[in-house]
Formats: structure tokens, C-alpha cells, sequence
């Protein structure tokens, strides 16, 4: 899919307005590639990333899984992360990628383990 300048302009313009959202809510970002998917956490007051997950591991890049599986798995790493540093709400900023597909299956899988969003 193809996004015109002024399609990417609504989409950052629309993750600015959440980011200045007084309700003291950590940035969960999803980026993929054609084989792989990755997440941060990100605290954008004092712009570092908290927790990131990520499909590119050697681990994972050996079991032969398919790629909505490797959704699911790293969801769920990044899940337990999360309730390790204490982090139940977040807002999630999926860039350009519509809802649908694996990025479906990594917000439902991250709803299942305890995020709020």
C-alpha cells in the first residue's frame, strides 16, 4: 500500500494529539517488515524507550513459525515486560499500518495478557 504525503501527514498529526494527552499514558509502537514485527514501549515525556520487543531473533527465526504466530509470541513477551515495569495503559500507534492482519492479532493478543489501550 502506497500513502500519499498528505495520508502520512494525518497519521503523524494524529499520534501528536495523543502524545500531548494529559492522561500520563507510555506510547506503544508497532512496526513490520514483510517477515518480521517489532514493538516498543516508549515514554514520550522523557523520550526514551522503556521495553521492546521484537520477532528478529535467532530463536525465533529457527522454529519455522508463521508469521501471524510470531505476532502472538512477541505480543506476549512484550506483555510480560510490561507487568514487570509496572505499565497497564498505554495508547497504540500503528503508524501507517491498518488494524487488520498481524497487527490485529498483536493488539488482541496484548488486550488478552493485561494491556489496556
Amino acid at each position: 500500500m502506497k500513502l500519499n504525503t498528505s495520508d502520512r501527514k494525518k497519521f503523524r498529526i494524529r499520534n501528536r494529539l495523543k502524545k500531548n494527552n494529559p492522561n500520563n499514558r507510555m506510547r506503544l509502537t508497532v512496526s513490520r517488515s514483510s517477515k518480521n514485527i517489532s514493538a516498543q514501549i516508549i515514554d514520550d515525556k522523557n523520550n526514551k524507550t522503556l521495553i521492546s520487543a521484537t520477532s528478529n531473533l535467532k530463536s525465533l527465526k529457527d522454529s519455522k513459525k508463521k508469521k501471524s504466530e510470531l505476532s502472538e509470541i512477541v505480543a506476549t513477551k512484550l506483555a510480560e515486560k510490561a507487568k514487570e515495569q509496572k505499565i497497564t495503559k498505554v495508547y497504540f500507534d500503528r503508524s501507517i499500518y491498518k488494524y487488520h492482519g498481524r497487527v490485529r492479532i498483536f493488539a488482541e493478543t496484548l488486550r488478552k495478557n493485561g494491556l489496556e489501550f
